[in-house]
């Protein structure tokens, strides 16, 4: 009897685990009911602080938002005239607002992801070129036209105002004395695009409403709308000599990577900044010690794209950008709301 009821204590003994399993099985549970009470506590202390809210903000802060033309009290138009037609007939533009350029190094990652898309979608500026402006600063509606390069001026990035015939040349002479110092014949910056206004009687320019001419592709923007830390609203430009769908699909690659850069600065919070002196080197442009731009006291918005028409001298659509076939393929964490 007393050998029987051993070996069921025995049984039982093993049957739970051995000694101490019990107590740690309670240890165990107790932790995850203390674990799920803190959580509980947790949620409950943001909803009431908001940042549950912020949260959800900075989801809606990697939309793009389609601005149709119909929407837009002011709609930014480009009018092309016929005498690109031989020389770089095709031109696409959009406006971007909600950009934030400012925290951290976020106007380098814009200008360097310029710079690569060059490289690489518009094969060094030969399939298509992009040109990037401050809106505060674009006067519309615009006009794209080709001229003699001794017929118009333009204040070049990083330069003082020079017919473009004139900028031509000195870039010519620059490149040379490139070839001479560096015994290649490679060079870099704008003197690699030179090559493509060979032949050319016309060049092609883009004319703001006040007359001043704000790009010169394939070569230069102007100082006029230089890209600055504080720029939240842009207009951006892709010209081509090749076809309107390279135009359209470098536009598509710009914005999604303007929103990519959206996501990454707030994901990140840089707390640094670019200095001016950085970014105008990135740029081109000369840096100007007495601007210190305040950061955006809004933080990041959802990006809005409002279309621009481009149309002939006529009034007649050739071109509207985004429509519904544009930016139909977008990566997860970007929603496009039409």
């Amino acid at each position: 009897m007393v050998s029987s009821c051993q070996t069921r204590s025995i049984l039982e003994y093993l049957r739970v685990g051995g000694r101490g399993c019990c107590r740690g099985k309670g240890r165990a549970e107790g932790s995850e009911k203390e674990d799920s009470r803190k959580k509980r506590r947790e949620r409950k202390q943001r909803r009431e602080s908001g940042e549950g809210e912020e949260e959800v903000a900075d989801v809606a802060r990697l939309l793009l938002r389609v601005l149709h033309v119909s929407e837009n009290s002011a709609p930014l138009t480009v009018r092309v005239s016929p005498e690109v037609r031989d020389v770089r007939p095709y031109i696409v533009g959009a406006v971007v607002r909600g950009m934030d350029l400012y925290p951290g190094n976020a106007l380098k990652r814009f200008l360097t992801s310029q710079t690569k898309l060059h490289e690489d979608l518009c094969e060094k500026r030969t399939a298509a070129t992009i040109a990037t402006h401050d809106l505060c600063a674009v006067r519309g509606p615009l006009l794209y036209t080709a001229r003699p390069p001794q017929d118009f001026k333009i204040v070049p990035l990083g330069r003082k105002e020079v017919k473009a015939k004139e900028l031509v040349r000195q870039l010519q002479l620059e490149a040379e004395e490139q070839r001479k110092q560096k015994k290649r014949q490679s060079v870099s910056g704008l003197h690699r695009y030179l090559h493509l206004l060979d032949g050319k009687e016309n060049y092609p320019c883009l004319v703001d409403a006040d007359g001043d001419v704000i790009s010169f592709p394939p070569i230069t923007n102007s100082e006029k709308t230089k890209i600055k830390k504080k720029t939240c609203d842009l207009f951006l430009e892709v010209t081509s000599a090749t076809s309107l769908q390279i135009c359209r699909d470098i536009m598509d690659a710009l914005v999604l990577k303007m929103a990519e850069l959206n996501k990454y600065t707030v994901e990140n919070k840089e707390e640094g900044s670019l200095s001016d002196t950085e970014a105008d080197a990135l740029s081109g442009q000369p840096s100007d010690p007495q601007r210190n731009p305040s950061p955006r006291k809004d933080g990041l918005c959802p990006l809005v794209v409002e279309q621009v028409r481009v149309v002939d001298l006529e009034g007649s659509l050739k071109v509207v950008y985004p429509s519904k076939v544009d930016l139909a393929s977008v990566p997860p964490h970007v929603a496009v709301v039409r």
